[in-house]
């Protein structure tokens, strides 16, 4: 499984949009149908939408906005963990 970040904002609406590939046909379906944030299946991809309370959302530091590139592949990371867990139920 691959998890990429494709689109991500801080504003009235804070959102990070997840792209989540190399996965099967079940998988795919399984975590579209048991995730409880907005999905979609483009493709052979799964994306993936969250929403973010301001004290919530991971690109938030000042810090994040000199290294956003570190914040980005740990937020990655950290979800492609999560889906991993998340598959294990299946």
């Amino acid at each position: 499984m691959l998890v990429k970040i494709t689109d991500y904002n801080r504003g009235e609406v804070n959102f990070v949009t997840y792209q989540v590939s190399d996965l099967s046909l079940e998988q795919l379906n399984f975590l579209k149908d048991n995730l409880g944030e907005e999905t979609d299946i483009v493709g052979d991809d799964l994306l993936i939408k969250m929403y973010f309370e301001d004290e919530l959302y991971p690109f938030q530091s000042d810090v994040a906005k000199f290294r956003i590139d570190d914040f980005v592949a740990r937020e990655e990371i950290e979800m492609n963990i999560f889906l991993s867990s998340f598959l294990e139920d299946m």
